[in-house]
């Protein structure tokens, strides 16, 4: 059984990772009033910003659609696949997942595993990278699955924004929790819930005692692990913010694997620039050699 792994750019892995796993990454649109651009093919993160900093009315995303899809499960048919799972965004913060698990009921050429992720950027990019991994190593859809599901278990995530009015805007979280963000300029800790929402988990008046939090949060949580942990830092053009927090991060959780990643523009729309946020999980290389 050969088995092919899709997912899309907003789990923002680089190129490299993508084709070393064989990976097909299919990009989401991210639309500036009648100007439409493909994440990562015609506008990278940097740009995103520059475009966001300047312009009136908030940028908005189109998910992929499931004519996209149809063409990579053709692509992928037609190289000899026979199946393929696709790890793609939160069905908590778009309707993607839903729309694909109704429409993979039609494909006739491929079979076809949805997965949802229940997170986003480097939780996504991990799912991704261990079911790329394990399929590369000859694994199927049943084998790669149930791991999958157990590294989504394991992943915790707290994101921290510098202003909640983008979350607001976008309705990815509630008026009354962004209402009072706004109102008293705290810097809000969020994070998914199980059903893969953006949630308000706590505030902090600065963006170190926010950090400050977030740390002891990952205190009591790595305590709880029984297998190796691997950490990403992940920021919206916050780079001095993300290189003290990494250099903290890896001081204080030496036996960890440590790693940094960005927040591209179909996030970045939505928590805006200087976004910070910490994502840790039982390590994907792990599971993949169980």
């Amino acid at each position: 059984m050969k088995t092919a792994v899709i997912t899309d750019s907003a789990s923002y892995l680089t190129k490299e990772q993508a084709q070393k796993y064989n990976i097909t990454v299919l990009p989401i649109t991210v639309i500036f009033g009648m100007d439409q651009y493909a994440e990562g093919v015609d506008i990278s993160a940097t740009e995103f910003l520059t475009k966001l900093a300047t312009t009136e009315k908030l940028p908005t995303t189109a998910q992929v659609t499931m004519g996209q899809m149809q063409e990579a499960f053709d692509e992928l048919s037609a190289a000899g696949y026979e199946e393929v799972i696709c790890v793609n965004l939160s069905s908590g913060i778009t309707t993607f997942y839903e729309n694909l698990v109704a429409y993979s009921r039609d494909v006739t050429n491929i079979k076809v595993y949805p997965f949802d992720s229940k997170i986003a950027s480097a939780g996504e990019a991990d799912l991704a990278l261990l079911a790329g991994k394990m399929a590369t190593e000859g694994k199927n859809a049943n084998e790669i699955i149930p791991r999958l599901e157990q590294l989504r278990d394991s992943i915790k995530v707290d994101l921290v924004v510098d202003n909640i009015g983008h979350l607001l805007r976008t309705g990815r979280i509630s008026n009354t929790s962004a209402f009072i963000g706004n109102m008293l300029r705290i810097k809000p800790i969020l994070t998914f819930d199980h059903d893969g929402k953006i949630v308000p988990l706590a505030k902090e008046h600065t963006m170190r005692q926010a950090f400050n939090k977030v740390l002891a949060t990952m205190d009591d949580s790595i305590l709880e692990f029984t297998t190796p942990v691997r950490i990403s830092i992940v920021d919206a053009n916050n780079p001095k913010t993300k290189a003290s927090w990494t250099a903290t991060i890896q001081e204080h959780f030496p036996n960890a694997i440590v790693e940094t990643n960005q927040i591209g523009p179909s996030i970045s729309v939505h928590t805006g620039e200087k976004a910070m946020g910490v994502l840790w999980a039982t390590d994907w290389q792990y599971l993949s050699e169980l």
